[in-house]
């Protein structure tokens, strides 16, 4: 069975960090292109970092996360982790991982295969 599982959100303040995990089983991580997104209620998913499996150097960062969050992955482990620094209230959502068909520098991931579940961040302010 396929499953991705998101782990590591949580309460914070306002410039607080946090690193979410997602662990995934049934398939291999590496294998894939894979990346982080947030939705919050009433708004479209929005699309937050990605890395190709294809070309480590070809990664996406949405603008409104550059140079605050930082994506990687352990092949080992089989998980992706997302290293959320400078939080804002405004990053408060909750958080998905997925993996996909191919990654995108420019657009992101495209190709969507699996979705985690999601897990839970609170920025406050």
């Amino acid at each position: 069975e396929v499953q991705l599982v998101e782990s590591g959100g949580g309460l914070v303040q306002a410039g607080g960090s946090l690193r979410l995990s997602c662990a995934a089983s049934g398939f291999t991580v590496a294998d894939y292109a894979i990346g982080w997104f947030r939705q919050v209620p009433g708004k479209e998913r929005e699309q937050l970092s990605c890395l190709s499996d294809t070309d480590p150097s070809i990664r996406y960062y949405a603008d409104s996360v550059k140079g605050r969050f930082s994506i990687s992955s352990d092949n080992a482990e089989n998980t992706l982790f997302l290293q959320m620094n400078s939080l804002k209230p405004e990053d408060t959502a909750t958080y998905y991982c997925g993996a996909a068909l191919g990654c995108s520098a420019m657009l992101g991931l495209y190709g969507m295969d699996y979705w985690g579940q999601g897990t839970q961040v609170l920025v406050s302010s």
